[in-house]
């Protein structure tokens, strides 16, 4: 009987309240296919603050590195937002985490069932069966990452702040690589977004993605977009794309703007894919949902904890290689939703369940 060794990081707010949930779901759905989970808790974010003194533990980092992937919840909120930047929960766990383990390619789903459009600000006559496209986003480096990163007085009294964008064409390279592989899964269209017209760093991209598809993916058909025009075309018609890859920076910003049109980010699961492989020689990942840890409704029992569970299907199916119960909980959610079992960021006024009878509908359709 396969065990499924990771590590879980529920972090604050409303994390634990879904991610209890979410292994609630996972657990059945191990049960239903012969599968042992081995979880390990530990703090992160402002409970590794609170409890270690720091948002990323040692003792956290230990675990991970002793794991097969992340179940990761999410981290912050007003409690610690008095802190320095470089200290506050955001910045000083998920960032490092992601260099620790050279996390550089974060794939985001942009799912919005047909019976959700409703949720959508954009109208439901342009997206009258819903959203499906991916954004892959490439996430250690770019001008979070590059150095030098600093804020420095000037002779004449001024101040000037820096940051550096830096791209090599193997990192490039690497994250279009998992752009091919999402692009062959579906319907073998890619989308590069870059700012080719004004940036270096997006001219060696442009060049280096129509290169490396050219020699390793003729198959697919490849197109080039600059990114305030992906902005506005993302708004305009969505599902124009299905596959788009684009460098930290822009896609930080594109896969947000994408979770709003998809109506609710209680339903938007992400996977961040590291270089190195897992004992099972499958890409080590840490798997979180897109949304915050929203302290305005903790403790209340009404978050939404779909995305936490879409979350767990990806780590399934990325870092276990387990399709078949990935497929099914992915399944599960859609059916327990389109029956009318709803959270109520998603009941549109209608009646509305809270995060446990949510998950329980969840499990019911597994």
């Amino acid at each position: 009987m396969p065990t499924l060794k990771f590590a879980v990081l529920a972090g604050d707010y409303i994390g634990p309240e879904v991610m209890s949930e979410a292994l609630r779901v996972l657990e059945h759905a191990a049960g239903l296919h012969g599968l042992t989970l081995q979880a390990t808790y530990a703090d992160v974010g402002g409970a590794g603050i609170d409890n270690h003194g720091k948002a990323l533990p040692e003792s956290t980092l230990r675990i991970c590195e002793a794991s097969d992937a992340i179940l990761f919840g999410s981290v912050g909120g007003p409690k610690w937002e008095k802190l320095p930047p470089k200290e506050q929960p955001e910045r000083a766990a998920l960032l490092p985490l992601r260099k620790h383990f050279t996390l550089f390619a974060n794939i985001r789903p942009g799912l919005l069932y047909p019976e959700l459009t409703a949720a959508s600000p954009i109208k439901t006559d342009r997206i009258p069966d819903g959203i499906d496209i991916v954004c892959i986003r490439e996430l250690t480096g770019g001008l979070y990452f590059g150095k030098p990163k600093e804020t420095t007085p000037l002779p004449d009294g001024d101040v000037q702040a820096v940051d550096t964008m830096i791209y090599r064409k193997s990192e490039i390279e690497r994250i279009t690589a998992t752009a091919i592989a999402a692009a062959r899964s579906r319907k073998k269209i890619l989308c590069s977004v870059d700012k080719a017209n004004v940036l270096e760093t997006s001219v060696l991209w442009r060049r280096t993605v129509t290169d490396y598809v050219a020699r390793h993916a003729p198959d697919l058909q490849l197109s080039h977009m600059y990114v305030d025009n992906a902005a506005m075309q993302l708004v305009r018609n969505p599902n124009q794309f299905d596959v788009f890859v684009t460098e930290n920076m822009f896609g930080d910003i594109l896969s947000d703007e994408m979770a709003v049109i998809c109506g609710s980010l209680g339903m938007l699961s992400s996977a961040s894919l590291g270089a190195g492989k897992n004992a099972l020689g499958l890409p080590f990942g840490l798997y979180e949902p897109a949304g915050g840890t929203a302290p305005d409704i903790a403790g209340k029992g009404i978050a939404n904890p779909c995305a936490q569970i879409l979350s767990a299907a990806l780590m399934l199916r990325y870092s276990f290689g387990l399709e078949e119960p990935a497929a099914r909980i992915e399944a599960a959610v859609r059916k327990a939703v389109t029956s009318g079992a709803r959270t109520g960021d998603i009941a549109f006024g209608g009646p509305s369940v809270g995060t446990r009878a949510m998950a329980d509908a969840v499990i019911s359709a597994l």
